[in-house]
């Protein structure tokens, strides 16, 4: 049979009495120092049992800094660490409290205490007995004591949460309501009642649906001074709602919420013990996907979006994080890369990258680094950017061809909604501050003139209101003033032309890169990028948002003539033209008139044309060949060189006479070797003139 333990007072030495004695109290909650005051009382009464034991009561010391706090950890029980800290510097002697719940409910901070103690010779003492950690049955019972009183921490814990689970599953649980709901008189959610909290809400929704960003929404809502309705959870129940300027994590916050799709979820959020910050109290919260929420009652009141719209944001916001490995393409941002996000590598299948290279940056490339980074070999490939986003760009809008007007229509209709939209937004942050103004009014008439005490209090309130109303009018008729309120048909005309031309419209100067990416990114999923399968060519495999595939193939510049995607078409056609007798500048021009163009992406030169004869080993068309000139032509007719030996003078003077007109002579073709006609007569009257002109030199000489 079990009986109580007679308190043994043995181990008690006057080395004890000469330090202090700690009385430490605690309670778990707010609530139960607010409710259970008895149990506080009778642990404050542990200071008798202190003076029984030999302490006099100018020795005893109260530790009462820890009420209203748990004792799952010591981080933010300041009591308890002074306790700590006041048993390391050796003051005390003895620790009391009502039981070792009080002093911790987890194992780590109760052996720390028990071993200080036990280092430092301090006994312990509850409200029946006394211990000295340094005795092993002590020990082993002290032990005990917090093994046990960790267990009923879990206990009442997994007792309290099963609760709270079932509960939930039922959707009984009163859960933290967003800005836009509220409780109804019978407990139910509701819409708030608030029309501007549901247009503002409404708003944001759409913004979302067409620019696709919560980015792009918080500058669309401050462009338009537009604030947000939220609701914090500061003190007791109910929270006000109040207006904030838009901010991106305030955005997400609405589009992340599955209340706004009429969802009640439970087990959103969770602890996640490895991501606790440094002098955090508790362990940061992390989001759990949607297939792992505990409870997840969809329709379970009227929401402002349907469920399918809010996993579609979802995905959205996920697709917005640049993660190529996996699968994200990121949200369409200011570069000139049209592709963007766009690109998988047709070598290994990954997500290409984006480079800008050139003196300023301004040439992007995309490029294939994932052998590289994970292995160390060389790069798939590099694809330069420009000309595949103008085939890109051309496919796109010749698909969009056929449905011009009905873009322009459609584009005409969505100035005019959100023209519409942005005014009722006004409308409703109009009327509330004149509520606000003439409610502080009411308050000013029904105060008693005399009581000036808070006559002046409501009337400056009043003045506030009022100046708010004038702040108000004038931030819309500034907002107005840069908005078109109504289209005129002269504007409509204008829109309905652009539509017709959409390609001017694509490629304006006032069109950004960023809008440009976001028509793209409608119509096509993914282009795969190869540009080693054929030499000087990129295949493109474009996959279209349809579902549907095409492959296109474009020419692209080399550096040399190997890798020239039209070589073989190229070499036949300078063969062809040579063989008619064709110079290599009328070869260059014909090419260039047929739309070859050279390797690097130039127009052919004379120059060119005569590398590539020289490359195939194509003679050239001249009557001789490669020969040199004879001095005779086999019809009789003389060349520069013949007539200028004959003659006695240079072939620069021959060529000085036949521009003259003193010789005469023909080419086939320009280009072609002189044929110069020399009769014997001719030739001595030019010898004598020769001789005429030099004789005065000799004779000098």
């Amino acid at each position: 049979m079990l009986t109580a333990a007679k308190t043994n007072e043995e181990p008690i030495t006057t080395a004890h009495r000469a330090k202090l004695a700690y009385v430490y109290i605690r309670q778990s909650t707010a609530g139960q120092v607010r409710q259970h005051q008895e149990s506080t009382q009778l642990q404050y009464r542990l200071v008798s049992r202190a003076v029984t034991l030999g302490w006099p009561r100018d020795r005893i010391e109260v530790i009462d800094d820890d009420l209203g706090k748990s004792g799952a950890s010591s981080d933010a029980r300041y009591g308890f660490q002074r306790l700590i800290a006041e048993i390391g510097l050796s003051k005390a002697g003895l620790v009391l409290s009502f039981d070792a719940s009080r002093l911790a409910r987890n194992n780590r901070d109760w052996h720390q205490l028990l071993e200080l103690c036990s280092l430092f010779g301090v006994l312990i003492a509850d409200g029946e007995r006394l211990y000295d950690p340094r005795a092993y049955h002590d020990r082993l019972l002290l032990g005990l004591s917090g093994i046990m009183s960790e267990a009923e921490l879990h206990q009442i814990q997994v007792r309290l949460h099963q609760g709270e689970r079932q509960k939930a599953a039922r959707g009984e649980l009163r859960l933290p309501l967003p800005a836009g709901f509220a409780h109804g008189p019978c407990g139910d959610v509701i819409l708030n009642p608030d029309e501007e909290v549901q247009a503002r809400l409404r708003l944001v929704f759409s913004l979302f649906q067409q620019l696709l960003s919560a980015h792009a929404v918080r500058r669309a809502l401050l462009c338009a001074g537009l604030p947000l309705p939220l609701r914090p959870l500061i003190g007791p129940a109910p929270h006000q709602v109040v207006w904030r300027d838009a901010t991106t994590s305030r955005v997400l916050q609405i589009l992340k919420n599955p209340a706004y799709a009429g969802a009640y979820v439970y087990g959103r959020r969770q602890q996640d013990p490895c991501r606790r910050r440094p002098g955090a109290g508790r362990a940061s919260t992390v989001a759990v996907p949607i297939e792992r929420w505990a409870v997840c009652l969809r329709d379970a009141f009227t929401g402002y979006i349907s469920w399918e719209e809010f996993v579609a944001n979802r995905k959205r916001l996920s697709d917005n994080l640049s993660h190529y490995e996996a699968g994200r393409r990121g949200v369409a941002r200011k570069g000139q890369a049209l592709l963007q996000g766009l690109v998988v590598c047709g070598r290994c299948g990954r997500r290409m990258g984006l480079r800008y290279s050139g003196p300023d940056a301004n040439y992007p490339v995309y490029i294939c680094t994932a052998d590289r980074n994970q292995s160390g070999c060389p790069r798939c490939q590099e694809v330069r950017a420009l000309p595949v986003d103008a085939e890109v760009a051309r496919l796109v809008l010749e698909a969009l061809e056929p449905d011009r007007i009905a873009i322009a229509i459609a584009a005409l209709g969505q100035v005019e909604e959100d023209a519409r939209q942005l005014e009722r937004q006004w409308s409703l942050k109009k009327e509330r501050a004149r509520y606000e103004a003439e409610r502080a009014r009411r308050q000013y008439d029904a105060v008693d003139p005399d009581n000036r005490l808070v006559a002046r209090s409501l009337e400056r309130q009043w003045e506030e209101k009022l100046r708010a109303v004038e702040a108000t009018e004038q931030a819309y008729q500034g907002w107005r003033s840069q908005q078109i309120s109504t289209l005129s048909d002269a504007d409509r005309e204008a829109l309905l032309a652009m539509g017709k031309e959409l390609p001017k419209v694509w490629n304006a100067a006032t069109t950004e890169a960023a809008d440009r990416k976001q028509i793209l990114r409608f119509l096509v999923r993914e282009v795969i990028l190869d540009q080693k399968r054929e030499p000087g060519q990129v295949v493109m495999r474009i996959g279209w948002a349809t579902g549907a595939l095409s492959e296109h193939r474009l020419r692209r510049n080399v550096q040399a003539y190997d890798g020239y995607a039209q070589l073989p078409d190229l070499e036949r056609r300078i063969r062809e033209l040579n063989a008619g007798q064709k110079l290599d500048a009328e070869i260059a021009g014909i090419l260039n008139q047929e739309g070859f163009i050279s390797a690097r992406g130039l127009p052919f030169s004379s120059d060119l044309v005569h590398m590539l004869r020289h490359r195939w080993a194509i003679p050239t068309v001249k009557i001789n060949g490669k020969d040199c000139n004879p001095p005779r032509w086999s019809g009789g007719a003389y060349s520069v060189q013949g007539a200028a030996a004959v003659l006695g003078v240079t072939a620069q003077t021959v060529f000085k006479w036949i521009g003259r007109g003193r010789l005469k002579g023909r080419q086939l073709k320009k280009g072609m070797p002189w044929q110069i006609e020399l009769e014997d007569e001719q030739v001595e009257a030019l010898k004598a003139m020769i001789q005429r002109k030099s004789l005065p030199r000799k004779r000098a000489s």
